[in-house]
């Protein structure tokens, strides 16, 4: 008997450069990405909905350039002058809205990192000038950098998508479940990831293989 078996494993995320799929609705980012060399003022916003690759491709930018990847919030604790030797990334950016101190420190690491002439890439969801961020002098740098916008995913993207989704979960669907939950889930990644996990546990809790069956169910389960 064919019977896929569901074991509880950690989700490990592949952040490759080939893991990440060049559709319509990111190929501008990315393109904008990749000549950090003209980035107005050495900077640039990555911003998108929740889950669209902002994680994926800031990775993949930071290790291409042999950068440090830092979330926002850490910023209060970090060694802001050796920070800003080198190229980096900081994470999250709307999460210090209310953080005065890290917003402190992420203009105090904006200005190193212009003198010392290395690239800054900020990421967050949502636009820049809805970051709501309490220090005015950091909002006008923040403005008038870059932004590269990923967008929402078409059918192709989507699907690609939630095989990843699978794939990070060492997870292997019968190969109707894929078409079957792109023309039925909302069109975001949020939605992938979300709908992933629920059948993930959905097949761990009751053994059952992942079917279209299954993706029926959890699908009504969420609605």
């Amino acid at each position: 008997m064919n019977q896929q078996l569901s074991f509880d494993l950690p989700v490990v995320p592949a952040l490759g450069r080939d893991d990440f799929m060049i559709a319509p609705s990111n190929a501008l980012a990315v393109a904008m990405m990749e000549s950090s060399q003209n980035w107005e003022g050495g900077k640039l916003i990555l911003c998108g909905p929740e889950g669209s690759g902002k994680t994926h491709l800031s990775h993949v930018w930071a290790g291409t350039h042999d950068g440090q990847i830092v979330s926002a919030m850490d910023l209060s604790d970090a060694d802001i002058p050796t920070l800003a030797q080198t190229v980096v990334v900081v994470e999250d950016v709307p999460n210090i809205a209310a953080n005065s101190d890290a917003q402190t420190e992420l203009f105090h690491l904006h200005n190193l990192m212009r003198m010392n002439k290395h690239p800054l890439l900020m990421t967050g969801t949502g636009t820049p000038n809805h970051w709501g961020l309490s220090l005015p002098d950091l909002q006008s740098r923040i403005d008038a950098a870059g932004v590269a916008t990923l967008e929402a995913p078409d059918d192709t993207l989507l699907g690609a998508v939630i095989a990843k989704q699978f794939s990070d979960r060492q997870l292997m669907p019968r190969p109707d479940v894929i078409p079957y939950l792109v023309l039925r889930i909302d069109r975001s990644f949020a939605a992938a990831r979300d709908v992933v996990c629920a059948m993930d546990g959905h097949s761990l809790a009751r053994h059952k293989p992942l079917t279209r069956a299954l993706a029926s169910q959890v699908l009504d389960n969420l609605g």
